[in-house]
C-alpha cells in the first residue's frame, strides 16, 4: 500500500536526486533511502541497548583469547578424531 504525504527538502537535494534518478524515480528513490536510514537507526538502537550484556565472568574459557579458545577446540576435535591404537594382537 502507498501513501502521498508532502515533505519539504532543500532544492538543492531534490535537483541533484532528479539528476541521478529522474523525476519519475524521485519516490522511489526517497522511500528506498528512508528503508535504509530506518535499518541503520534500528541497528545503531539495538547496538546501544546491547552495550554491557556481555560479561567476562560468564565466558572463563576466553580469558586468554577468542584465538587461544579456538585453537584448544581444534586440539581437542583432532584428539577425539584420531584412531585409537590398541596392543590387542590377532
Amino acid at each position: 500500500m502507498q501513501q502521498r504525504t508532502h515533505i519539504i527538502i532543500p532544492a538543492e537535494l531534490v535537483t541533484e536526486i532528479d539528476a541521478l534518478v529522474g523525476k519519475r524515480g524521485r519516490s522511489l528513490f526517497l522511500a528506498e533511502a528512508a528503508r535504509k536510514e530506518l535499518n541503520q537507526l534500528r541497528l545503531k538502537q539495538a547496538l546501544d541497548k546491547a552495550i554491557g550484556v556481555w560479561q567476562d565472568k560468564d565466558h572463563p574459557e576466553l580469558k586468554k583469547g577468542s584465538a587461544h579458545w579456538v585453537t584448544q577446540l581444534r586440539k581437542a576435535e583432532a584428539s577425539r578424531s584420531e584412531p585409537r591404537r590398541t596392543n590387542k594382537k590377532r
